[in-house]
């Protein structure tokens, strides 16, 4: 198991609890993403989001490209996959800046693919939003655009949203063949586009037997295509403490429903933008991404079973969340990864 975690862009993860003493901050953020690394982590995943989908639209949220950047010039073995949204980057200009962050981090980029939910922001931000399946349209030219321009020299493109004429793209980024491409998604659009497009799929968190299947349906869409097998990650939510009582505590407390809390603001619309494949409660949301449906939760014993289970499953990597993040990363190298 690969164990990757969300560099803290939003200065949390929990919607019910305001303050998690881990500030939307450069100091924090680079800080901890050093840290990680010495202590056995191997992936960061920045989030894209220009408005703050945690702790309230008002509230701060980093930069996740120009984090990306200069996280690549501070860091040593971080794989870097940074979340990128094709409505709000013109493929051709997002190329050229991806391979050049992708050299300075001497072939550590990795790009999240998402093809976006959030209709108000690409509103305030003056961009189109294109709707559920044309939104995987745009990403399979986006993508065909951002791969010829790292592959070829020069490149050409008539297409139905972008045209590119002896386009050059140097220096190519330095990741053979290319930097990985991660995406998720639950509709057929979105799995048949990652199966032929990308090279791994990254899912909400889940039971193991529900993660086996979803696998087991993907490898089946990828064989199907010839290319070769995929990589395969989950988000989750973790809670190591020396009893599973006051590991279950904790769950409690970052669950109880604070309704007046900013972060829920955007509740309605986010189920709106999106196709789930199972019904989502509201005590779910206050953890995002599904994120303690995997049951990352008791002794680190306990944890380390659980973990167990998702790689018979076939799982690759765990993207995971904690708070305050920066203690709970440590406690967890120390008590999961470095005795698993």
């Amino acid at each position: 198991m690969k164990y990757g975690f969300w560099a803290p862009v939003f200065g949390g993860w929990l919607r019910n609890v305001r303050d998690e003493n881990m500030e939307a901050s450069w100091d924090y953020f680079s800080r901890l993403c050093r840290r990680a690394e010495e202590i056995g982590y191997d992936l960061t995943l920045i989030a894209e989001l220009n408005l703050n989908d945690i702790k309230g639209v008002k509230e701060p949220a980093m930069d996740a490209w120009s984090s990306a950047a200069a996280l690549a010039a501070v860091t040593k073995r971080l794989e870097i996959m940074v979340a990128v949204r094709p409505n709000f980057h013109h493929p051709a200009l997002f190329a050229k800046a991806a391979a050049n962050i992708d050299n300075i981090s001497n072939g550590r980029l990795a790009l999240n693919v998402v093809s976006s939910w959030w209709a108000d922001e690409a509103t305030q931000y003056g961009l189109q939003f294109d709707q559920h399946d044309d939104r995987y349209g745009r990403t399979a030219e986006w993508l065909t655009v951002v791969d010829g321009l790292w592959s070829q020299t020069p490149f050409n493109h008539q297409g139905e949203r972008y045209q590119l004429t002896d386009a050059i793209c140097e220096p190519k980024p330095k990741s053979s063949p290319r930097p990985t491409i991660y995406a998720g998604g639950e509709s057929e659009a979105a799995k048949n586009l990652i199966a032929s497009r990308c090279d791994a799929y990254v899912m909400h968190g889940d039971e193991p037997e529900v993660i086996a299947e979803k696998i087991a349906d993907m490898r089946a869409r990828r064989e199907k295509t010839g290319l070769p097998p995929m990589i395969y990650g989950m988000a989750a939510y973790a809670v190591v403490r020396d009893s599973e009582k006051e590991a279950l505590a904790e769950v409690e407390r970052i669950t109880t429903l604070d309704p007046d809390a900013p972060g829920f603001a955007n509740f309605d619309q986010w189920l709106s933008g999106t196709q789930l494949e199972r019904e989502l409660k509201i005590r779910e949301y206050s953890v995002s991404n599904r994120g303690l449906r995997p049951g990352l939760v008791g002794t680190a014993a306990q944890v380390r079973d659980r973990i167990k289970a998702f790689e018979d499953a076939g799982l690759h990597l765990l993207l995971l969340q904690m708070s305050p993040q920066l203690e709970e990363m440590e406690r967890f190298a120390a008590e999961v990864i470095r005795r698993h």
